[in-house]
């Protein structure tokens, strides 16, 4: 597949590795050039030339599918520009990586390609020179037949499982999304904080958190939830929450909160496996209403 990338950032740079390592013509250009505040499409000279300064053609793009991976807030720019330029062949499909967004937001190319859709790849993209592993990951897709089809064929390509989830909310799926990828950098901090209380340096903490939050994911992945839970609040070890939870006032009283409100989020998984008896539940219960 002839693939054309706009945006050289962390998703595009991810996007564009493992689509050469699947065999894929990748071509990437960075959106830079076409956020251009002008009114001429970025890549031409006032009079229409192409410009080798900003590498964007004003000929088409030779390309099956291009994907949009840039910033919502210059996404109506960049849409004007590609119109503009008439860049992309009216036989391709085109899609965007935004999660909070449907394919509608590239409504406007609609009549000049053969389709347009939404393809966000549920993965956590932290830094554009260390590109995460796409295997095994999810790419939400929806859109134009056309588009949808390209897009499954190319997230089954790299190995990820493609997922229309028809009627699924955006904003609700990408904050689902961001709540677990981001919250748990946010409670890795935490954690480190704590390992260095305990006496671990700030350069092996994260080191020794990394396979755990893995195993957790494995877990969550293999066995789902409730499943994935382990631990005290599983165990009903009462006393060892309150331990852990006067540890963290003494110790790192900014984290207590958290603490606490994590424990009680754990607590309806405890009650839906057989570890704890009634009264371990019911302690640990009376323990969180003690908090409040």
């Amino acid at each position: 597949m002839k693939v054309f990338i706009l945006g050289r950032g962390k998703v595009g740079a991810a996007l564009a590795a493992a689509a050469k390592n699947a065999g894929h013509r990748v071509r990437v250009q960075s959106a830079r050039s076409w956020a251009s505040a002008g009114a001429r499409p970025p890549g031409t000279a006032k009079g229409g030339e192409e410009t080798a300064r900003t590498g964007v053609a004003a000929r088409k793009i030779d390309c099956d599918l291009a994907i949009l991976a840039v910033r919502d807030g210059v996404m109506p720019a960049t849409i004007s520009a590609l119109i503009a330029a008439q860049s992309l062949p009216t036989t391709a499909v085109v899609v965007h990586v935004a999660g909070a967004r449907g394919a509608e937001f590239l409504e406007a190319l609609r009549p000049h390609v053969a389709g347009v859709a939404q393809m966000h790849p549920m993965i956590s993209f932290a830094d554009p020179a260390v590109p995460p592993t796409l295997l095994r990951g999810n790419m939400r897709v929806s859109g134009d037949p056309a588009a949808v089809k390209v897009a499954r064929a190319f997230a089954r390509s790299l190995g990820m499982t493609p997922r229309e989830l028809v009627g699924a909310d955006p904003v609700g799926y990408h904050a689902a999304a961001a709540l677990v990828a981001n919250g748990a950098a946010a409670l890795a901090a935490v954690g480190v904080a704590l390992l260095e209380v305990a006496g671990v340096s700030v350069q092996d903490a994260p080191k020794m958190l990394g396979p755990l939050l893995r195993s957790v994911a494995e877990n969550v992945e293999n066995l789902g939830l409730p499943g994935a839970l382990t631990g005290p609040v599983r165990r009903g070890d009462s006393a060892g929450v309150a331990k852990h939870e006067a540890l963290v006032a003494d110790r790192l009283p900014e984290a207590r909160p958290l603490y606490r409100a994590l424990v009680a989020a754990q607590l309806p998984l405890a009650r839906a496996l057989p570890d704890a008896t009634p009264e371990q539940l019911a302690a640990l219960e009376a323990l969180v209403a003690s908090w409040k």
